[in-house]
């Protein structure tokens, strides 16, 4: 049985004796979890009045309006609040990083390898937005940058390897061709200004 609706937000979230609740802000295009916080009622009016993400900092004690100093803003495309109402998860665009440190998540200490399989191709998309930034020399993604050709090429030719490997390879070979087509699209699309999640854009819609 589905839960019942509601009106509001607001009538689902359990803020303890504080009046506060923990948010997890996790990324909205890569679903990486950027920081854990906390909001009281306040906070959370305003993020949802403004679309940007505001948070009680319990060390200063006051509203905090994320990058408000440091101009790395989070605007929310999703407020969810889990089963027992005394969570919230917040899905945000940061526009820089989430972390003081200066780092992409404040979850950047401890066992960081390997890597959660969800986080490979939006790290191998940073890393061919990096090479189309700084064109290092000897790049063999520059290489494919500059010649754009060449790319849709390349897609085609890792795609034919791919179907002959299911065909007639094994599953590991299956798994290398996949893999260089998946690469080669990521070039593709970096050449068109695109990326991954435009295309999944699409398939969300066509769920429907």
């Amino acid at each position: 049985m589905s839960a019942p609706a509601v009106d509001s937000i607001d009538e689902l979230v359990a803020y303890d004796r504080d009046g506060l609740v923990p948010c997890v802000v996790q990324h909205w295009g890569t679903g990486e979890v950027l920081t854990l916080a906390y909001m009281n009622a306040e906070a959370l009016r305003r993020t949802r009045e403004t679309g940007e993400l505001h948070l009680w900092s319990r060390s200063r004690g006051e509203q905090w309006h994320k990058g408000e100093t440091s101009g790395n803003a989070q605007s929310v495309r999703a407020l969810r609040v889990d089963c027992d109402g005394d969570a919230l998860l917040a899905l945000v665009e940061p526009a820089g990083p989430a972390c003081h440190t200066g780092e992409r998540t404040c979850f950047h200490r401890g066992r960081l390898a390997p890597a959660a399989p969800y986080e490979t191709l939006p790290a191998l998309e940073r890393t061919i937005a990096q090479r189309a930034r700084e064109r290092p020399s000897g790049s063999y993604t520059v290489t494919l940058l500059e010649d754009p050709a060449r790319i849709g090429e390349k897609v085609m030719e890792e795609a034919e390897e791919v179907t002959r490997a299911a065909r007639e390879e094994s599953d590991e070979r299956v798994d290398e061709e996949a893999a260089d087509v998946l690469y080669h699209l990521l070039v593709l699309l970096r050449s068109r200004g695109r990326a991954l999640r435009d295309a999944e854009l699409v398939l969300d819609g066509r769920r429907a």
